[in-house]
């Protein structure tokens, strides 16, 4: 995939990794941007991308913003909260929109395609996990909608002639993040210094990445990899646990609060306690993290600081 001179559609692109997926191709591609603003802010869209207000799960929508005249799609949009209270809506509007772009792109012959899908399509599995890793075993709605997304996507790339880069994210953090670990305790311990209260015992351990390192991988599996299905994990080598980001967030905070957690193994029906992808397939193709779990942490937690 050519990421210069090109005519490039990001959808979810007001989004939090779209809109920094975006800021990163305006300089040297003609960007267009749709986004229904549910996860995003249409101020965080690239001033010199074309912007479009449009619910992606609409066929119409896809249309107009989808012409021939497009290199290539990055489809980043999507419902994403994982323990969302109305799962069977979710599920159906993130496979439609994925559905409406394949198709779309296959009728005016566009075939060049980024996907965003999650760690969660695995489930609880032995870490860490690989991309061959099966069976897949989701445990969650969201999961299992990424799940049958990266089935349509591996469909398209294998009958229809898109080349497909299909990216089995870690848990991203950065400027813009909304509706996380890291936004949640600032918000909470802004209203009680003193006492913070954290879902699950604590100890549930993932992998962090910095949404910059996250942005500069995908670019570079694009530009190298070219199978006509490409799935690459991104992620780091490190973990933390949700007791540890409490503990960055405080001490970044300046404040020494006493934790209560609400019990069990997870945070909620659906949460995997414990992720930890393997990167060495990204490795092989020649790009590996600087920043471990904890400094992505960190980092995050000082720019959303500065940001909420």
């Amino acid at each position: 995939m050519d990421l210069t001179g090109s005519r490039v559609l990001v959808t979810g692109g007001a989004g939090f990794v779209g809109s920094h997926l975006a800021d990163r191709l305006v300089a040297d591609n003609d960007v267009v941007v749709v986004d229904d603003c549910s996860n995003g802010d249409a101020d965080w869209a690239p001033d010199a991308a074309e912007f479009v207000e449009g619910d992606c799960t609409d066929p119409d929508v896809v249309a107009d913003v989808l012409t021939s005249d497009v290199d290539a799609v990055f489809h980043f949009a999507a419902s994403k909260a994982v323990d969302t209270d109305r799962p069977r809506a979710q599920f159906e509007d993130n496979t439609a929109m994925t559905y409406n772009v394949l198709e779309r792109m296959d009728e005016v012959g566009v075939d060049e395609l980024a996907f965003t899908s999650s760690s969660t399509v695995y489930g609880e599995a032995p870490r860490p996990t690989p991309e061959d890793y099966a069976p897949l075993e989701p445990i969650s709605p969201y999961a299992a909608g990424k799940v049958a997304e990266e089935s349509l996507v591996s469909t398209y790339a294998h009958s229809h002639g898109i080349r497909a880069h299909v990216f089995r994210f870690a848990n991203i953090v950065g400027p813009r993040l909304r509706g996380a670990v890291i936004p949640d305790f600032i918000e909470k311990l802004r209203e009680d210094p003193e006492e913070l209260t954290i879902l699950g015992d604590g100890r549930q351990e993932k992998s962090y990445m910095h949404i910059e390192e996250c942005v500069d991988a995908m670019c570079h599996v694009i530009d190298r990899a070219d199978r006509d299905l490409n799935v690459y994990n991104l992620g780091t080598r490190t973990t933390t646990s949700v007791d540890r980001i409490a503990d960055i967030v405080a001490e970044e905070m300046g404040l020494d609060p006493d934790y209560e957690h609400t019990g069990g193994d997870r945070g909620w029906t659906g949460d995997v306690p414990r992720m930890r992808l393997s990167i060495e397939k990204l490795a092989g193709l020649g790009w590996e993290p600087t920043q471990s779990s904890d400094d992505a942490v960190r980092r995050a937690t000082r720019e959303l600081l500065a940001e909420l």
